[in-house]
């Protein structure tokens, strides 16, 4: 309990504006009666955007939903999601990029890594097993058009009603945007990059 002495005024004032909140959301929690899965894209060029999709496969996991990981570009890395996601008995990992594109330089090897990487969300996404799906990097993929985005769309309309699939990287496509659910966009402020400081291992892998 807090020690500061409250005027008896502003605690009630205070009590009064929570109920009128907690009324005008029950009200609107009310309305909402679809219950599906969803289609979430994080995208832009501020740091977190796969760092929110991983967040949402240990939050399903945590749940006991059976979770796929898919992730398109930082496969040469060891990275600590990696490490933790294999203690997740609910999350099926796949790897399937061969690094950031600056270090593999060779385009067929990069749209084949990009091609299986789909092939394995696909049947991830198709299957009906998994409650959630998360594509870490495929608007990177999608970017440097080592994938075609239409049979992606018509893989994300077609998915099995439970399913929600959580879509990360910059630069995401207008009709990935148009057809998701919910769009965040994560903007730069400040990056320690910026001022000279190498990548942290626990903070940006």
């Amino acid at each position: 309990m807090s020690q500061t002495p409250i005027d008896p005024a502003r605690a009630a004032a205070h009590q009064a504006e929570k109920k009128a909140q907690k009324a005008a959301q029950d009200a609107a929690v009310k309305q909402r009666t679809a219950s599906r899965g969803v289609v979430v894209v994080h995208t832009g060029d501020g740091k977190g955007k796969s760092t929110a999709g991983f967040g949402v496969a240990i939050r399903a996991a945590g749940h006991g939903q059976r979770v796929g990981v898919v992730q398109f570009v930082k496969g040469t890395w060891a990275t600590g999601e990696q490490a933790a996601l294999r203690r997740f008995d609910e999350i099926d990992h796949v790897v399937a990029g061969d690094g950031f594109t600056w270090n593999s330089q060779d385009l067929a090897r990069d749209i084949a890594s990009a091609e299986a990487g789909w092939a394995a969300a696909r049947a991830l996404i198709e299957g009906g097993e998994h409650d959630v799906v998360v594509l870490d990097e495929l608007n990177i993929a999608l970017r440097y058009d080592y994938l075609d985005l239409r049979p992606i769309l018509e893989v994300l309309a077609a998915r099995p009603a439970h399913v929600s699939v959580v879509i990360t990287g910059r630069d995401a496509k207008p009709a990935l945007i148009d057809a998701a659910d919910t769009v965040t966009e994560h903007r730069v402020v400040k990056h320690a990059w910026q001022q000279g400081v190498r990548a942290r291992k626990g903070v940006e892998f």
